[in-house]
């Protein structure tokens, strides 16, 4: 055995018992994407992700060199974070619906500490330094085609990487390495075949199937995880319905994937547990506890937590479609109170939630005192069609 085939068959023991599922290396080869992804950006289906657009960013995309200039070799690990569902929880439109992967703590912190212990044993292993970085989803690398390109699975309709004996729930961990170590076999097959659960199941029409050269295209602008957590302004009014009480990110394309309903092994490792506040929460009782927040007791509330990113404002804005997609007396009073909210964002959801409940007086009561009072525009005109 070649002294680099047994460095890398090293690393992939330690890897594993750090606790990654599976460990495959590749190149740092140019990207085959970059004509896709630049239409893409073209098209504006990137949303308001502007750091997606950057030109310097798309460059680093298409090069890993120009992000590790010695980089030679590639190593990708997953870790799954599948976890059941409460009994009921998609059923029941009371209940406030978290993507998977944000009902535990942070995946970033969890897979990049042991990356960076990884690089550690890599160092004593090689019997010098090693130049390396670890990225896990915040870096500009098409994390997915390295994978698919290191054997991990292939690209699904959903744009999910689909590993054929796992599905799709598993995060992906990336270490730049300036050792030169044989790569593994790339996935070259499409599974996906005929399937079109993902794309019939999508309620808001964001997934379009596959261009003429067979790659999977996603409008973000449409994506309910796109619309709940990276849009920060008002969320369009005819995607308001469809969003139904899903109130951070989206599951419904992988839920309803082959793969993933022949491969639920929910995971074992703990940081990845759902905690209970947000394990399926009744939206009445969440709405209650985000008014009673300001933005610092937000950030305490969920430190170490994804659901950071949609920040206080962002997350209140969504339980609001929540709730208004709920209807129902019951949602009245603590949409009423988000009515008077100090953000402009909740308060305009909040109007059109009660717009959703036309029996209510006391909804209609509200909006009407409401509307004498406002001084923003865009909530003032909310407020003006939930009475309308």
């Amino acid at each position: 055995m070649s002294p680099t085939v047994e460095l890398r068959d090293r690393i992939r023991e330690r890897a594993r018992a750090l606790g990654f599922d599976r460990v495959r290396f590749t190149t740092p080869a140019a990207s085959g994407h970059m004509d896709f992804y630049r239409r893409w950006i073209e098209e504006g289906a990137h949303g308001e992700m502007g750091y997606l657009a950057r030109e310097d960013s798309i460059a680093r995309r298409g090069d890993l060199r120009l992000t590790m200039a010695d980089v030679r070799s590639v190593v990708l690990v997953t870790h799954n974070y599948y976890q059941r569902d409460p009994p009921g929880l998609t059923e029941d439109e009371e209940r406030a619906v978290v993507a998977r992967y944000a009902r535990g703590d942070d995946y970033h912190d969890v897979i990049k500490r042991r990356l960076v212990k990884l690089l550690a044993e890599v160092e004593r292993d090689a019997g010098r330094r090693v130049a390396g970085r670890a990225y896990v989803d915040t870096g500009p690398i098409l994390e997915r085609e390295l994978a698919s390109r290191a054997g991990l699975g292939w690209l699904g309709k959903n744009t999910m990487l689909i590993h054929p004996e796992s599905g799709s729930y598993f995060f992906l961990g990336i270490l730049l390495l300036d050792l030169e170590l044989p790569e593994d076999e790339p996935f070259a097959e499409d599974r996906c075949g005929t399937c079109r659960s993902c794309l019939d199941a999508c309620p808001t029409g964001a997934l379009r199937g596959r261009d003429a050269r067979g790659a999977p295209v996603m409008d973000a602008r449409r994506c309910i995880s796109y619309l709940t957590i990276e849009h920060r302004g008002p969320i369009p009014r005819e995607l308001r319905a469809p969003i139904g009480n899903r109130i951070y990110g989206c599951d419904i394309c992988q839920e309803v994937c082959p793969w993933n309903v022949k491969f639920q092994t929910p995971a074992s490792e703990p940081a990845y547990q759902a905690r209970p506040e947000l394990d399926g929460p009744l939206l009445v009782e969440l709405a209650e506890r985000l008014l009673a927040m300001d933005d610092a007791a937000f950030s305490r509330a969920f430190r170490g937590s994804p659901i950071k990113r949609a920040k206080r404002n962002g997350l209140l804005r969504n339980v609001c479609v929540g709730l208004g997609n709920l209807g129902g007396e019951d949602a009245v009073p603590v949409l009423i109170r988000a009515l008077q909210d100090r953000a402009p964002l909740v308060r305009g959801h909040a109007a059109w939630g009660l717009g959703r409940i036309p029996e209510s007086t006391e909804a209609s009561a509200a909006l009407s005192a409401r509307m004498e009072v406002e001084d923003d525009a865009g909530v003032h005109e909310e407020i003006a069609r939930a009475l309308g």
